[in-house]
C-alpha cells in the first residue's frame, strides 16, 4: 500500500477564515500570537542587550525598512536594486535642513521622509513604464551619479560631508523610535496592502494590461506606491543621518541596496513581514561573523545560498504554512 503526505489546515485557521466571533481564549490566543510576537520583541528586546546590540538592532530596523520598501514595490511590479536611493537622499535632506537651518531632529525626520519620498517619485516619474530589468538598472544607476555630482560640484560638503547634525535626546530614544515607526510601517502597510486598494497594486505586477482594461490609471497607483517605498527609505536615511550625527557620499552605498533585497527574499517576498524576518535574520548574522575576517564574506555568501535553494519560498512563508496546517501520511488505493 502506497502513502503520500498532504497537508490540512489547522480547524481554527478554518473557522476563523469566515467567523469572526471566536469562541475560547486558545483559539484567539493562536490568531493574535503571530501579531502579538513581532510588538513584544521589539518592546521587550532592547532591554536585554548591551549598548553594542543595541547599536545592532537599529540597523536591523533600518535595514527591515528598506526591506519592506523595497517588498512594496516589488508587489507593484517595480523591482528595485538602488534602495539607497531613497535612504540616501532622505538622510540628505535630514543633513541638510539640520545642519544650514538649525532645525530640531523632530522636524527634519518627517520633513525629510515626505521630501525624499517627494524627489524620489520625480526622478524616478520618467522611467515607470520600463518593466523587469531595465527598470531595475535605472534605480541601480542614479545613486551612482548622485555619489559623482555630489562629489564634482562639492555640494553639501563634497566628498567629506556633513557632520555636527543634532542627536536625538537619548539611545533609548533612538532605538524606540525607529523600532515603533518599524511597527507602523510593517502593519500598517501590510494591512493596506490585503485592502481593495492593495489588491490594485498586486494586479499590476500580475496583469498590467487587465487592469488597465478595467478601466484603473495603473501609473497613478504606480506613483503612489513610489511615493510610499521612497518614503519609508528616506525615513530611515534621515533616523540614521542622526544617529551617526554625519551625512555623506556613504549613504549611496551599495549595502544598502543589496540587503534589503537579501533580506527580503531569504525572509519571503510579498508579505512584509517576511522582508522584516530576514533583516532580523541576516543583519545580526553580518555582525556575528565579523570575527571570521576576509572568511565572513564567503560565509555569508554559503548561508545565503542554502537558505535560497533549501527553502526557495522563505522562511516567513515556511513558518506561517507550518503555523497553519500540519502534515499526515495517507494510503493511496492502487489502481
Amino acid at each position: 500500500m502506497k502513502k503520500r503526505k498532504e497537508r490540512i489546515d489547522r480547524g481554527i485557521k478554518v473557522r476563523s477564515r469566515d467567523i469572526f466571533a471566536l469562541c475560547s481564549w486558545r483559539e484567539m490566543l493562536y490568531l493574535a500570537a503571530p501579531r502579538l510576537l513581532p510588538v513584544v520583541v521589539c518592546l521587550a528586546l532592547p532591554l536585554f542587550l548591551g549598548v553594542y546590540w543595541q547599536k545592532v538592532l537599529l540597523s536591523v530596523a533600518v535595514f527591515a525598512l528598506l526591506a519592506i520598501s523595497w517588498d512594496i514595490l516589488a508587489q507593484t511590479g517595480m523591482v528595485s536594486l538602488g534602495q539607497a536611493l531613497f535612504f540616501g537622499i532622505g538622510a540628505y535632506f535630514a543633513g541638510a535642513l539640520n545642519h544650514y537651518f538649525g532645525l530640531s531632529p523632530f522636524i527634519t525626520i518627517p520633513a525629510a521622509t515626505i521630501l525624499g519620498g517627494l524627489v524620489s517619485t520625480l526622478l524616478l516619474l520618467p522611467v515607470l513604464r520600463l518593466r523587469g530589468i531595465y527598470f531595475s538598472m535605472v534605480t541601480l544607476i542614479i545613486p551612482l551619479m548622485l555619489v559623482r555630482v555630489i562629489e564634482a560640484t562639492k555640494v553639501f560638503g563634497g566628498t567629506e560631508g556633513l557632520s555636527g547634525m543634532t542627536p536625538l535626546p537619548s539611545r533609548w530614544l533612538e532605538l524606540y523610535l525607529i523600532l515603533g515607526g518599524l511597527l507602523l510601517v510593517l502593519f500598517g502597510f501590510r494591512r493596506m496592502m490585503n485592502s481593495d486598494y492593495g489588491l490594485v497594486l498586486k494586479g499590476i505586477n500580475d496583469n498590467d494590461r487587465s487592469v488597465i482594461n478595467a478601466g484603473i490609471n495603473i501609473y497613478w497607483f504606480k506613483i503612489q506606491a513610489l511615493f510610499i517605498g521612497g518614503a519609508i527609505g528616506a525615513f530611515a536615511g534621515a533616523f540614521m543621518t542622526h544617529v551617526y550625527m554625519f551625512v555623506g557620499m556613504p549613504v549611496f552605498a551599495l549595502d544598502y541596496s543589496i540587503l534589503p533585497i537579501a533580506a527580503a527574499v531569504v525572509g519571503g517576498p510579498g508579505t512584509l513581514a517576511g522582508a522584516t524576518f530576514g533583516a532580523f535574520l541576516l543583519v545580526p548574522l553580518s555582525e556575528a561573523l565579523r570575527g571570521f575576517g576576509g572568511l565572513r564574506i564567503v560565509l555569508y555568501g554559503v548561508f545565503l545560498v542554502v537558505f535560497i535553494v533549501a527553502l526557495p519560498e522563505g522562511m516567513f512563508h515556511y513558518i506561517q504554512r507550518k503555523y497553519h496546517q500540519f502534515e499526515r501520511w495517507v494510503e493511496v488505493e492502487n489502481d
